[in-house]
């Protein structure tokens, strides 16, 4: 039979338990830096790919801030500004042709009273809405009240304002005894 047995004066301890801990530990720490590792460099390349991203848009804005001085400039210019106005005479040209003549007289022939007749007319689009400003005739107060309540309760003329009221001239033997200016709105479509 043998027998073990240990002459020294102290035990052999037994350190299996805390090296078998410490490699574990050790293995946890080293994936855990791998890890935040990789993650700390994605983040790093993503904000690479971004910093390079706003530099190119930055440089776009510059160059396009670049173009947009350069072509207030071109349009500051005399012959510039004379196309301008040229295309805007004949914008406005087009605008009148355009204007609904036959649409106006037609609401006009059915909104006027007897003895009110209109002496001239003058639209304008305005936001493509129609602003009519009229001078209208008439041979009475009473029909210039018709006229102004006939155009108040229409469905086609709105903002009814009156700018001017006389009296008309008895030397040029006229039959409008009373001349409104007036404008309104009207609706074309």
């Amino acid at each position: 039979m043998k027998l073990r047995l240990n002459l020294s004066t102290t035990p052999q301890e037994n350190n299996r338990p805390f090296l078998a801990a410490a490699v574990l530990i050790g293995t946890l720490g080293t994936l855990t830096l791998l890890i935040l590792s990789h993650v700390a460099y994605r983040s790093w390349q993503a904000n690479r790919d971004l910093r390079a991203d706003i530099a190119r848009w930055q440089g776009q804005i510059q160059t396009n801030q670049q173009k947009q001085q350069d072509l207030a400039l071109f349009f500051r210019s005399p012959a510039a500004q004379q196309v301008l106005g040229r295309s805007a005479f004949l914008n406005s040209l087009i605008e009148e042709r355009s204007f609904p003549w036959i649409k106006i007289f037609m609401n006009l022939e059915q909104t006027l009273p007897p003895g009110v007749r209109v002496v001239s007319i003058s639209p304008h689009l305005v936001n493509g809405r129609a602003q009519v400003t009229l001078e209208v005739g008439a041979t009475s107060d009473e029909g210039k009240i018709q006229f102004l309540q006939a155009m108040e309760k229409s469905k086609v003329f709105s903002g009814l304002e009156v700018l001017q009221e006389r009296r008309g001239d008895l030397q040029a033997r006229s039959t409008d005894k009373v001349i409104l200016e007036l404008t309104v709105w009207c609706i074309t479509t």
